[in-house]
């Protein structure tokens, strides 16, 4: 069973930035497994924010972030980031990271099923 821990949340300021850990179990092999980046804030659904392939060859981002959010790998560490620059308050969310096994360079479809999940971080984005 992989398990997937997401760290680096907190408060931050209007334009500010934070960046997100998601880091999977000892002995697990991430670098078989897309990785992607999900949200969920009060009262809404669940929304893809971004995905990497298994490699961090490919990358996409949904609409709200791009330009704003950069996701990033380090298999070595079994670590996925996401560095979010200029927050504003609707990017306030409970933030998830899920995987996926696809050992093949390919991206994954934020639609698609992500069958393993960690418990999330929180990002407030506030004055």
């Amino acid at each position: 069973q992989l398990q997937l821990v997401e760290s680096g949340g907190g408060l931050v300021q209007p334009g500010g930035s934070l960046r997100l850990s998601c880091e999977a179990a000892s002995g697990f092999q991430l670098p078989y497994y897309a990785v992607g980046w999900f949200r969920q804030a009060p009262g809404k659904e669940r929304e893809g924010v971004s995905s990497i392939s298994s490699t961090g060859g490919s990358t996409l981002y949904a609409d709200s972030v791009k330009g704003r959010f950069t996701i990033s790998r380090d298999n070595a560490k079994r670590t996925v980031y996401l560095q979010m620059n200029s927050l504003s308050p609707e990017d306030t969310a409970v933030y998830y990271c899920a995987a996926v096994f696809e050992p093949f360079e390919k991206i994954t479809q934020l639609s698609a099923e992500w069958p393993y999940w960690g418990l999330g971080t929180q990002v407030t984005v506030s004055s």
